[in-house]
């Protein structure tokens, strides 16, 4: 056992005296010790619970002969941290969480490791570490908040960052917003529609790093608890099948991931994330690969922000499981791939596949390919992505003047004070990974513009982010980002913009001879202190995951 390290032989005593410190007797210094990372605290919805479950999987450890060891990871809220600085450090978390792991499983020599994440950077954060170190590792996440209800009618978080903009232009009162923000959140977990955190457990999920239902049992259903205990036991199947994060996160179970998040049509953050964890794993993933495996992964349902369905009424239809085995049915699945329990094949068996509502028929889809689009162009020649599910079809092809913001404020500003216009194109840059630093999610303005009815007229373009309940014409992740001279820092206000998702292009309409000849706009001037300024220094581009690199990789 790797734990051997700091327990056995004569030389380590000094070591088992600071075990024993702990209350730990002679026969549990003999079992296998396990990594037990809770992202609980007390400011985040989708953590505030995880006490309960994290009690849970210690008891399935202690019950299937492991000796569970607790130790914490933090936890950013990206809905509290949205349109201040705070957003600036999100994406950084993840990082932190990724190094903290590490830090913690080496230094204690633990012998496996069950994560217990929740919200956005926390599940990729996690998953980065779990590459890392390869050891047997399990998830299991703190699960889905339950939708709230206004007027009869079932809202999201979504729902009140689009009222906000409704409330702007006088169509909603304040009493009415008042309601709305008492009823959207109405339980612990996490946000309930498919948005980042619940996107990333699905994908957890799918790629055989956590059980059945971990991505979308509710966190308030006891099943959640029953799904922890039951996690905790898996660990130690896996210590003694000695099958390891990476012999289970391989290149294909990567592709699992992405097909089902393509029929999903999640969050366009979790292209970001899926490319720093393939690098983990010692995968180049590409946003070309992720291109052709959108391209041809048809997209089977179309939860809120976009739809009307939740997470809870997938979860009620079979869940990931089913929306696996339906993909499988055009052999989309690769059903070889080990998971925590069992193959991908042995996992979707007895599972029939589309309820033909929520889950749509592989034969019926909502479209022929997935909800994700990758994008390249003259503004954005190493790709960049859209949520194709959630553009209105009057937006696949736009083009219209460019209104050139350097800031998120700035451009939250003109569009409270009515500036931007039907036709628009908003672009929105020096919010890269360098350039932010941190590649901030920009949800206010592109609700804001939902809220006021602009979504069908108005695309918006950045270097930054789209928070996963963004819906509409938002082209974000573009590389290379205005701080390192990418063409978006040489557009010019009124330039001709096109947006054509169908043919996944993204070009300013000018040519080349001019936009080479013109001089590239100046990066507002940043004070960066502490981590951001790490960041901003280390930061890879966003698409090659936007994750820090190491000092050696950062000279090349």
């Amino acid at each position: 056992m790797k734990s051997d390290a700091i327990k056995k032989n004569p030389g380590r005593a000094a070591h088992r005296s600071l075990l024993y410190a702990l209350g730990m007797t002679e026969g549990e210094m003999k079992r296998p010790f396990i990594g037990v990372v809770n992202s609980f605290n007390e400011i985040v919805p989708g953590h505030v619970h995880l006490r309960t479950l994290t009690q849970a999987v210690k008891e399935g450890i202690r019950a299937a002969g492991g000796v569970p060891f607790e130790f914490p990871a933090i936890a950013v809220c990206d809905g509290l941290a949205m349109n201040h600085i705070g957003m600036k450090y999100s994406l950084v978390s993840r990082e932190i969480i990724a190094d903290s792991c590490e830090l913690m499983l080496q230094a204690h020599a633990f012998d496996a490791v069950v994560f217990i994440p929740s919200c956005d950077k926390v599940v990729p954060g996690m998953l980065m570490a779990a590459a890392r170190m390869n050891l047997p590792s399990i998830f299991v996440s703190g699960g889905p908040m339950l939708p709230g209800s206004h007027r009869g009618q079932r809202v999201g978080l979504s729902n009140l960052f689009e009222a906000v903009g409704s409330h702007a232009n006088g169509d909603i009162s304040d009493e009415e917003l008042t309601a709305m923000e008492m009823s959207a959140c109405p339980t612990c977990g996490s946000c309930s529609g498919m948005y980042t955190a619940n996107t990333m457990n699905c994908l957890t999920e799918a790629a055989g790093l956590a059980l059945p239902g971990s991505g979308t049992i509710p966190a308030v259903y006891a099943d959640r608890i029953r799904l922890a205990r039951q996690t905790g036991e898996q660990i130690m199947t896996l210590l003694d099948q000695d099958l390891t994060a990476r012999q289970i996160l391989s290149e294909d179970a990567i592709r699992n991931a992405l097909r089902v998040d393509m029929a999903l049509g999640g969050s366009t953050n979790t292209i970001l994330h899926l490319l720093a964890i393939a690098r983990e794993a010692g995968y180049e993933l590409s946003l070309k690969e992720i291109s052709q495996i959108g391209d041809t992964t048809p997209q089977l349902c179309k939860l809120n922000p976009f739809g009307s369905d939740f997470i809870t009424d997938l979860n009620d239809r079979g869940g990931i499981t089913a929306v696996m085995a339906e993909l499988a049915k055009s052999n989309l699945i690769n059903l070889d791939v080990p998971t925590v329990k069992g193959s991908v094949g042995q996992r979707i068996s007895k599972m029939e596949g589309a309820d033909g509502n929520v889950i749509r028929p592989v034969n019926k889809p909502h479209a022929a390919d997935g909800g994700l689009a990758v994008l390249f162009g003259n503004l954005a020649p190493n790709g960049c992505v859209v949520k194709k599910g959630a553009v209105l079809p009057e937006m696949m092809l736009h083009e219209g003047p460019a209104r050139v913001f350097e800031n998120e404020e700035d451009v939250t500003e003109a569009i409270f004070s009515r500036d931007i216009k039907p036709g628009d194109v908003v672009v929105i840059r020096f919010e890269g990974p360098q350039g932010g630093p941190g590649m901030r999610e920009m949800l206010t303005p592109t609700s804001a513009l939902a809220g006021m009815g602009l979504d069908s007229k108005v695309a918006l373009l950045t270097d930054g982010r789209f928070s996963g309940a963004t819906r509409g014409a938002s082209i974000g992740h573009i590389s290379p980002e205005a701080a390192i001279g990418g063409p978006l820092a040489y557009v010019r206000e009124g330039d001709r913009i096109r947006v054509d998702i169908k043919n996944r292009k993204l070009d300013v309409l000018i040519s080349d001879e001019e936009l080479a000849a013109r001089k590239p706009a100046v990066m507002p001037v940043r004070k960066l202190s502490g981590v951001l300024s790490r960041y901003a220094f280390l930061a890879a581009p966003s698409h090659e995951g936007a994750r820090m690199l190491l000092p050696k990789e950062a000279d090349q």
